[in-house]
């Protein structure tokens, strides 16, 4: 697997760092967007809507339940950091692969 400078193993632990577009039509991967991984939301970035939103979908997408999933970084702004507890690197990139029918950004 090529290095992925979004996703990074830190002992049994994955971080990653993302870029959300909150307000968007649909929720799903985009792809790199820089040194992050790009989600769109299809919730607005009022009341924490779209950080609970982030928390629920990442859980969906990687099969985990949320209490595995830590925002560390990032509550306010686009730009996040978050702790994903007890799952490989590997699985984690093989899960958060660009929706196919998104198209490119």
């Amino acid at each position: 697997m090529a290095a992925l400078s979004w996703l990074w193993a830190e002992g049994e632990d994955v971080l990653l760092r993302l870029h959300i577009q909150p307000g968007a039509k649909t929720s799903g991967v985009v792809g790199a967007h820089g040194d992050a991984l790009k989600i769109r939301l299809a919730a607005p970035p009022v009341d924490g809507r779209a950080n609970a939103l982030l928390l629920a979908f990442l859980a969906t997408t990687l099969d985990i339940p949320k209490s595995r999933i830590t925002l560390l970084r990032g509550a306010s702004g686009r730009a996040k950091c978050l702790r994903i507890t007890a799952m490989s690197s590997v699985a984690v990139a093989q899960r958060l692969q660009p929706d196919q029918a998104s198209g490119a950004e």
